[in-house]
Parts: structure tokens; C-alpha cells; sequence
């Protein structure tokens, strides 16, 4: 082979800064394209050699080991064992190491260099574990590995010309020179690990240390989850006793703009789909929005410092023992934010019926479109009060139904595991990010696109939702003494479905509410909204009331809390179900979906309901 036709290949664990360093060595001499037969992309550009000789570089999936779990890990083997279709076997490997990960990378580089190939080795990210308190002694590692060691910085070009070098030499290095190395086994690699990465190549400093001990307490498998759970229920307490200032305000402000429109229209029916259906029905999903932000406020600053990686690690012991793959909590963690990235993130599960149990159950997250449901009822319903030193009882209901949401996911899945989706949980290997304080900046971009995407549906979907619903309930007239929701076309329709749900309690405005639902959770608050202020458009002193008001008016509790019931397992909106369809290619798995979970609520309703009833509560 001439030396035109070299190739050199980047390999290591995910997350390494493989891609930058590619980027920074090729510019723009890339070509990026499919393997044969596979999805997986091949990304291949030319590297110019201290000499002005050309190499092709090859930028390999990340990996964890040569014994793939992932499409993207078998093309990785396949392509240093030279098995792969249509791409020469690398004469040099260049392994790279993230610097402030060192042991955990340094665990599949041994796996590579038992190879016995040209090798060598960028030390990558060396000013980021300098950050982090880490000094690291290159030299050393060169000793200990055998090959050679280039300490890199891809983003600021550091090292480049040093590794070109380093690789050239590599290539002309004669193959019998570099024999196979004695195999050893997994165990025995991360002991090696272990003991090279602390020995004479890498040194802690305080802050370093700090972050360890931090660790040790926050993963700790009986102190890390009672943290996690504690941090949980002070957020949910946050969004009830941090937001009702904002909310008031917002909600005296929707007010007005209704008051304001009544005084400069005359009495039409223009009028009254100004105020009781655009401004009664979204402004009532709009007072919402200090919830949603101080939700997404703790979300982000999870991300941001690091937490939120750990608490996924604390959460696979528990997701093992139904049946799940740890790789099934970062789709179900996106589903707390929305089911549609949820379901889409489900894409990196290798095993399909570990997939497709995660789809099933994603649908049980409680996305942010419920938290309006839920502040509404418990607002009307539980008082405001404390049952503890600092604990509200909102705080602690809010609190409760995600947890019933959770376990709820998980006895589906156990369910779903041993039956329609049956099979062994597969492997799973995370790397935990360094903690680092957030940047306001950051965060302000955060809280500032959650809510723009809360406001658009607002001002797109639940408008147009809204409209369409006070047409609905406006439509025909009522006669002389007659209701104007019981004379109209969704009164008919409500009344016909409130027979199906008034076993569990519902009544007409219930069964108004969740048909428009399933366009977007939230819209129920805005289509009870609309119904009351329709049903007491000759009302002024109803009309002044409140949501909460009018909802006490007209509900029971054994009915708010039936209706919670059904809020943490009802199907969500219909475009979770389109993106369902086009995950499983086919109607068979949504339609699964949607009959478990209307089965799930309306038996969840119901129990809540006549369990309510039998305490005596209302």
C-alpha cells in the first residue's frame, strides 16, 4: 500500500472530544457519508502530515469496547478488526482520552492497545481537567501505556502539530515491530485503570478532592436517593409558594384586560368570544406561566452543576428491577419536559423491546402541559397550608402525583416486561460530568425558550382550541329559560360522554374538558374556563369569580381528586401518539397506548373517586 493510501482512525469512548479534534486536524477536507448497509454516519477527511504527505482520517463512532452493544459500537470494532465493508483497515489508531475522565476512558484504550497496532495517544481536554483540579503527568502515562502520548486542546488547536508528527512516525513504523499485547479481562482493565490513573500520572488537588467526596455522599446507594428525593419535594414546593405572587399578578392582569374589552365593547356576540373565550380561556392556562418557569428553573440548574447525570445513575438500580435498561432514563427524564423528545430519544436504545417498553411508558412522565391541570385543582382544593416546619400541603399533593406517575411508569413496565414486551434488560455505561456552578446567562436562555414554546401554544394551539370550543358551546342559541352549555352542540356531546364517566365521579364540564384535552393537556383548564364563563354570561357576579371559585361551585372533592387521578395516567396529546406511530412504524402500538392509558385513568379515577367517598369526604 502507498503511503498515499494510509489511514489513520480516532477511537474512544463517547464524549472524548473525537469530533473536535477531527475537525481541528481536517478543516474542511471532510467527507461525511453512511457506512454500507447501516444508518451509522462515516465522517473521513484528509490529514496533512508534518511532511505535506496526505493521510485519510477517519473519525469512529464512540465506544466502550470492542464486544458491541450498539449498531454504532459494532461498525467502531468492525473498522479496526478491518471487517468493514468498503473502509481499509487503519494502519495507525489514534486513541483519545478525555483528560478529566481519565480512568474511566483509560478502561478501552487498554482493550485497543492489546491489539498491538500503531498507536498513539491524544490526551485530550487537558486545560478542563486543569479546571477541575486535576494535574496530569503525560510522560508518566507514555511509560505506562507504552505508545506515545500527546497532550491536545482540539478547540484551541493545542497539540495538533505535535500528534500530526506522532502519527507519521506511527505510520512508518514497521508492523512486526509493535506485537499483540497478553489479553486480559474487563476486571483486570479497570484495575489497571484505576491504578495508573492515580499512581504517578495524575494528582488532585483540594477541588478535585472536593468533587470526590461530593460523590461519594450524593451517589451513595442508601444516602443518594432519600437527596434526590428530598431535592424533588422542595421544588415542588417551590412551585406552589414561589409562584403565587407572580400568579396573582398575572391573573389580576387577564382580569382587567376582560373588564377593560366589556367596558369599551357593547354587548355582541364579538364581545363575548373576547372575554369569555380568548381572554377567560387562555389567559386561564397563561396565569400558569411562573409554575411552569420555576419548575424548568430547578430542571436547568440540575443540568447545568452536573446533578441531573447522577440522578439518573441513582435511578437505574430501581429501573433494572422492572425490567428497564438504564439507557431508558434519559428518554423518560426529556418526557418530564414533554413525551414527543422523549419518545424521539428513544432512538439510542439498541434493544427493541427495551424501546418499545420506554415509548409505552413515556406517556406517564408528567410533562409540563399537566402541571396547569394539576396547580388549578389542588389551588381549589387543597388549603394552603403547612404540615410541617416549611412544608405545604399543595406543595406535598403537587409532590405526590408525580411520584404516582412514576410508579405508575414502573409497574407498567414490570407488567409490559413480563408479557407483550418480554426479554433481559441490556447493559448500560454513562459518564458522570464534572459539577460546575451555572451561568446566569445560561440559564436566562433556558427559562426564556421554555417560555417562549409555553406562550406559543398558548397563542397557537389553545387559542384556536379555545375558539373553536366557545363556537361549539355558543351554537345553537338557547331558548327562552334554557342553559346555554345544555342547549349547544358540545353541550349534546358532553352530555352523551358524561353517562361513560359519571361512575367515576365526572360530570358535564368534566367530560367538556378532557375531549378538547387530547389536542394539549393544559387546554383543560382553558375549556373549563370557556364553559363556566359561558354557562354565566348573564351572571356578572358569578362571571367575577375565579376559576378556583367556580370550580368549588360546581365540584366535589372526591371529583378534584378523581380528576387528578386521571390527569396522571390519561393518554397525552395527539401529537405524542402521531410521534408513537412513526417510532413503531405502525397504528398497532399507539392504539395499545391509548387503550391501556384510558384504562388506567378511568380506573384510577374511579378508585380515587369511591375511596374519597367512603372516607366521607365530600
Amino acid at each position: 500500500m502507498s503511503r498515499n493510501a494510509c489511514v489513520a482512525a480516532l477511537v474512544g469512548n463517547p464524549n472524548a472530544g473525537k469530533s473536535a479534534l477531527f475537525n481541528a486536524l481536517t478543516g474542511a477536507r471532510q467527507k461525511i457519508a453512511n457506512y454500507p448497509g447501516v444508518t451509522v454516519e462515516r465522517k473521513a477527511g484528509r490529514l496533512i502530515l508534518p511532511s505535506g504527505e496526505p493521510m485519510e482520517l477517519v473519525d469512529l463512532p464512540g465506544s466502550y469496547g470492542l464486544n458491541a452493544t450498539s449498531p454504532d459500537e459494532e461498525v467502531t470494532r468492525k473498522v479496526i478488526m478491518g471487517e468493514q465493508v468498503g473502509q481499509a483497515q487503519p494502519d495507525v489508531l489514534v486513541i483519545v482520552l478525555d483528560a478529566s475522565n481519565l480512568e474511566q476512558h483509560l478502561v478501552f484504550a487498554q482493550e485497543v492497545l492489546e491489539l498491538g497496532r500503531p498507536t498513539v495517544v491524544a490526551l485530550n481536554m487537558v486545560d478542563l481537567a486543569e479546571r477541575d483540579g486535576l494535574t496530569l503527568d503525560s510522560a508518566a502515562l507514555e511509560t505506562a501505556l507504552g505508545v506515545p502520548v500527546i497532550p491536545t486542546v482540539a478547540v484551541r488547536r493545542r497539540g495538533l502539530a505535535e500528534l500530526s508528527a506522532a502519527i507519521a512516525q506511527a505510520r512508518d513504523r514497521v508492523s512486526g515491530e509493535t506485537a499483540p499485547r497478553a489479553h486480559v479481562t474487563l476486571p483486570e482493565r479497570r484495575l489497571l485503570a484505576h491504578e495508573m490513573a492515580h499512581g504517578a500520572i495524575l494528582s488532585e488537588t483540594a477541588k478535585h478532592r472536593i468533587h470526590a467526596r461530593m460523590d461519594r455522599v450524593l451517589l451513595h446507594p442508601w444516602l443518594g436517593p432519600p437527596i434526590l428525593l428530598a431535592l424533588l419535594f422542595v421544588v415542588f414546593q417551590a412551585v406552589f409558594s414561589w409562584a403565587t405572587p407572580f400568579a396573582d399578578v398575572l391573573d389580576a392582569g387577564v382580569a382587567g384586560i376582560g373588564d377593560l374589552v366589556k367596558t369599551a365593547l357593547p354587548p355582541s356576540l364579538a364581545r363575548d368570544l373576547l372575554t369569555d373565550g380568548v381572554i377567560a380561556g387562555v389567559g386561564a392556562v397563561i396565569v400558569f406561566l411562573p409554575q411552569i418557569l420555576i419548575l424548568f428553573f430547578f430542571i436547568l440548574t440540575m443540568e447545568a452543576t452536573g446533578y441531573m447525570a447522577r440522578a439518573a445513575f441513582l435511578m437505574d438500580r430501581l429501573m433494572a428491577t422492572v425490567g428497564l435498561s438504564g439507557r431508558s432514563f434519559i428518554p423518560l427524564l426529556s418526557s418530564f419536559a414533554c413525551a414527543i423528545p422523549g419518545i424521539m430519544a428513544t432512538r439510542s436504545i439498541t434493544d427493541p423491546k427495551d424501546r418499545l417498553t420506554t415509548i409505552l411508558i413515556a406517556p406517564l412522565m408528567t410533562c409540563s402541559a399537566r402541571l396547569p391541570v394539576y396547580a388549578v385543582i389542588i389551588a381549589a382544593f387543597i388549603p394552603h397550608r403547612t404540615v410541617g416546619p416549611g412544608f405545604g400541603l399543595q406543595g406535598l399533593v403537587l409532590f405526590g402525583l408525580y411520584v404516582f406517575g412514576v410508579v405508575g411508569a414502573m409497574v407498567v413496565a414490570l407488567v409490559l416486561r413480563r408479557s407483550v414486551t418480554k426479554g433481559a434488560a441490556s447493559g448500560f455505561i454513562m459518564e458522570l460530568p464534572k459539577y460546575q456552578l451555572p451561568t446566569v446567562k445560561d440559564l436566562a436562555l433556558g427559562l426564556f425558550q421554555r417560555a417562549w414554546i409555553f406562550l406559543r401554544r398558548a397563542g397557537t394551539m389553545i387559542f384556536t382550541v379555545t375558539v373553536v370550543l366557545w363556537f361549539l358551546l355558543n351554537f345553537p342559541r338557547a331558548g327562552e329559560g334554557q342553559s346555554q352549555v345544555d342547549a349547544s352542540i358540545a353541550g349534546h356531546i358532553a352530555n352523551g360522554l358524561a353517562v361513560v364517566v359519571e361512575p367515576v365521579g365526572f360530570n358535564r364540564d368534566i367530560a367538556l374538558a378532557i375531549i378538547p384535552a387530547m389536542a394539549a393537556r393544559e387546554v383543560a383548564v382553558s375549556s373549563l374556563a370557556t364553559t363556566y364563563a359561558v354557562d354565566n354570561a348573564n351572571d356578572e357576579d358569578a362571571q367575577a369569580n375565579a376559576l378556583e371559585d367556580q370550580l368549588k361551585a360546581h365540584w366535589t372533592l372526591p371529583t378534584a381528586l378523581a380528576f387528578l387521578a386521571w390527569f396522571v395516567f390519561a393518554p397525552q396529546c395527539m401529537s405524542t401518539i402521531a410521534v408513537t406511530r412513526r417510532e413503531t412504524n405502525g397504528w398497532k402500538w399507539p392504539a395499545f397506548m391509548l387503550a391501556y392509558l384510558f384504562g388506567l385513568a378511568y380506573l384510577a379515577a374511579g378508585v380515587t373517586f369511591w375511596t374519597a367517598r367512603a372516607f366521607g369526604l365530600g
